[in-house]
């Protein structure tokens, strides 16, 4: 299967990994969400393209979505604000996201296409 993402480096995945799981432990309102709502998948064939600045805040939103059952896309609104870590760890865990800090703004329409 062809990959579904652009990144800066898929290499950083268990960094962003690391600080992913750090987060969770900021994030108890999304954490709660997916414990309680988590077995029902309500959002279960609901599919969700989002475009917000791709940070480890974003990236354990986007996992929450996808606990709930959603299929999810994503792509970075701002071309200087991706944490390529973050990108990177939701990329290796399955969700299509196209999003490079630093990316033109060639590419960024191209990735907002993509996803």
């Amino acid at each position: 299967m062809a990959k579904d993402y652009i990144v800066k480096d898929i290499a950083l995945a268990d960094y962003g990994r690391k600080e992913l799981t750090i987060a969770e432990t900021e994030m108890p309102g999304l954490m709660a969400c997916r414990e309680e709502f988590g077995p029902t998948q309500p959002l279960k064939g609901a599919r969700i393209v989002g475009s917000l600045h791709m940070t480890i805040q974003t990236a354990v939103l986007i996992e929450t979505l996808t606990a709930l059952g959603a299929d999810v896309r994503w792509a970075s609104c701002n071309i200087f604000s991706t944490q390529d870590h973050a990108a990177a760890a939701i990329a290796a865990g399955g969700t299509p996201v196209f999003a490079v800090k630093g990316q033109t703004l060639t590419e960024h329409w191209d990735y907002l296409d993509r996803s």
